[in-house]
């Protein structure tokens, strides 16, 4: 059994971490409230665009109309934008998000992808860092979008990835990330990205007029679906983090707390059995000098 000292060096420590953790867990939540307004909020917009863009498409797909954002090509070259945090502490988070990118790597070399043509655009440290370390192709990594978690930012970026589609940098592109559903769980989810799927057809025949005409109705469309896909991802995956982070603290505040009660009661324990040890010390020395 460890002496008193020991114990009470290991008791300072644990007050200590539990201190941290619910503190951390506090911050977490407070974050959290925020940004799950945030994507709620955004969640109804970015559906009736996706709709407005199936109903667009559904009435196009019979007709000779052609769009550069979802022809399909003879896919060579993927990348998959994988989005992580930046900070750990929070579980599962960025492991869940890292092994579904390993697995999507190996499922594309299956598909007779090379393993060279396969690039990774990691945004979060944590993601990048992993992907570092395997020596997987790194397209290009952003650590600063959470601290730029705006619409013009996200706008940057999907502008870049749609030139590198239309070029051919890329045949296609998907998007790995944590999708949010409560504050204790978060789903990973792999979204094809561009390029844009053509929606199966429907039994809505209705006829409709579009002004000045569809294809370019289609055409302006497009561009700001894909934006708002994006940008619904990441206020996904920043309101799962909070989540993700707020509960690893809740629950190592809880283990704190049931360790210093073992602690305390070894302690207890150990200053008792002392104590007993002193008494017995006391009487044996007096009977020594009475005889």
């Amino acid at each position: 059994m460890a002496n008193l000292k020991e114990l009470r060096t290991r008791i300072s420590t644990v007050k200590t971490t539990k201190q941290i953790t619910s503190a951390m867990k506090m911050v977490a939540a407070a974050r959290l409230k925020k940004a799950q307004d945030s994507i709620l909020a955004f969640r109804p917009y970015a559906y009736r665009v996706h709709l407005l863009l199936s109903n667009l498409l559904s009435t196009v797909q019979e007709e000779k109309y052609e769009n550069l954002f979802f022809t399909t090509k003879n896919v060579e070259k993927v990348l998959i934008i994988a989005i992580t945090s930046n900070r750990g502490l929070c579980g599962a988070f960025n492991s869940n998000v890292e092994k579904r990118v390993f697995l999507a790597v190996e499922e594309n070399i299956a598909l007779g992808i090379k393993p060279e043509n396969i690039f990774i655009y990691a945004i979060g440290k944590k993601g990048f860092d992993s992907f570092r370390r395997k020596k997987l192709n790194i397209y290009k990594h952003d650590i600063d979008i959470y601290n730029k978690l705006e619409y013009s930012y996200i706008l940057k970026i999907t502008e870049e990835l749609m030139n590198e589609f239309v070029v051919g940098t890329f045949d296609r592109i998907d998007i790995i990330y944590n999708s949010f559903k409560n504050a204790a769980s978060q789903e990973v989810i792999t979204e094809k990205f561009l390029p844009v799927e053509m929606p199966p057809e429907t039994k809505d025949k209705s006829i409709y007029i579009f002004e000045p005409n569809i294809h370019s109705l289609t055409d302006a469309i497009i561009p700001q679906a894909v934006t708002t896909q994006l940008f619904k991802t990441i206020l996904d995956s920043f309101a799962s983090e909070q989540g993700a982070r707020m509960t690893a603290m809740h629950k190592a505040t809880d283990n704190a707390m049931e360790i210093l009660k073992q602690l305390n009661l070894s302690y207890n324990k150990a200053r008792q059995a002392a104590i007993t040890n002193e008494i017995l010390e006391i009487v044996g020395g007096a009977e020594a000098l009475k005889g």
